[in-house]
């Protein structure tokens, strides 16, 4: 992990207002995120995080791609690139890393650490709200995958 180029407060707001989690907050309040977040550059194959690991940060992906993946499944648990968020989960619960992440590609990503995430959730409602929203979304998507997989003939069912 680097440190890269700059991106200056106004560049962060209009990236934090491009992703869903935050695209119904003010301006003003975006600044006050923005603020909080630290640039990291990631080279493709970096190992951002650990699945077991303490969760200490959330990423926003600025530009390149990320792969989210667990020990145990074959296939990744998915493959995500610019605007997308990772590493919620255990921020929010404080429960070890559900998930590894590792860079696909060279990646730019906007960090924010845990502290400062706790004080801005507690001051803004509607980021929780858009958190639940994102975590809601990733829920759905799992279960239909499963439910798709459960389906599939050859998976060990019988056909119903």
């Amino acid at each position: 992990m680097t440190s890269g180029r700059f991106v200056g407060t106004v560049e962060k707001v209009l990236f934090l207002k491009s992703i869903d989690l935050f695209s119904q907050i003010p301006g003003e309040d975006l600044s006050q995120i923005a603020l909080i977040t630290d640039e990291v550059q990631f080279e493709a194959g970096d190992e951002i995080f650990r699945q077991g690991d303490s969760g200490q940060s959330l990423f926003f992906i600025i530009e390149g791609q990320v792969r989210i993946h667990a020990v145990g499944v074959a296939e990744d648990l998915a493959v995500l690139s610019e605007r997308a968020v990772f590493g919620e989960m255990a921020l929010l619960d404080s429960e070890p890393r559900s998930a590894s992440a590792t860079a696909l590609t060279d990646v730019v990503c906007l960090k924010i650490e845990r502290d400062d995430f706790n004080e801005i959730l507690a001051e803004k409602a509607e980021i929780a709200q858009g958190i639940i929203k994102v975590l809601t979304r990733r829920l759905r998507t799992t279960n239909d995958r499963q439910r798709l997989s459960l389906a599939t003939p050859g998976n060990g069912q019988r056909p119903g």
